[in-house]
């Protein structure tokens, strides 16, 4: 390799290294990473991921930025949190995945068909509409998530257990109906507008 190419791979790095320091949260943790592996290890979903933690942090440093930012890699962390705990270096790596997920939904290139990507979606939708969760929507949201035929489906399986609910007053599926969200639900909303006016003002001065 010539001493141009050197120079241009590593400004390419770096590049994206500081695109993810300016955009994801906890970002600027990822050269932390001395790549031991704890964090994989001790994940309960580590078997299954595309790119486990360590991996993700190196292609960041690496400069594979399509291929981190359309993986489905981050949207497998459950925020179980155990590889913070066990981190020798205390890197926030729930945190960072989480923030990799969300600039990549921001950017409008994550999976689509993720089914923790629909999930997420979902719940803060939910969420944020009604200032707390509201569980019967939530429910028939995540039924039919992936269609109405897998819906219907879905709802005739589970049908035993929500009668079973209703019986011991459980679950009342007319509740819904008159739920309205919680009290304060409209300055939830202005913190959430400010939040996002703040993020989008980052990524402009950063160009993200």
């Amino acid at each position: 390799m010539s001493d141009l190419d050197t120079v241009m791979v590593k400004k390419y790095r770096n590049n994206f290294l500081k695109e993810v320091e300016a955009n994801v949260e906890e970002g600027e943790w990822v050269k932390m990473c001395m790549q031991c592996g704890v964090c994989a290890g001790s994940c309960p979903l580590g078997p299954y991921w595309e790119h486990p933690p360590q991996e993700i942090f190196m292609m960041i440093r690496a400069g594979k930025r399509d291929e981190i930012l359309r993986s489905s890699s981050m949207w497998m962390c459950t925020s179980c949190y155990n590889c913070i705990v066990r981190c020798p270096r205390e890197l926030p790596i729930t945190h960072i995945m989480h923030g990799l997920a969300h600039y990549a939904e921001r950017l409008g290139i994550a999976p689509k068909q993720n089914p923790t990507r629909k999930f997420a979606r979902i719940f803060w939708g939910n969420l944020t509409k009604a200032g707390r969760v509201n569980e019967p929507v939530l429910g028939v949201g995540l039924y039919f998530m992936n269609g109405f035929k897998e819906g219907i489906r879905t709802t005739l399986k589970m049908a035993p257990v929500g009668m079973g609910m209703m019986k011991t007053k459980r679950f009342n599926p007319f509740a819904f109906m008159f739920y309205r969200g919680c009290k304060g639900k409209k300055d939830i909303h202005k913190i959430i507008k400010k939040a996002r006016e703040l993020e989008l003002a980052k990524a402009a001065k950063f160009g993200g």
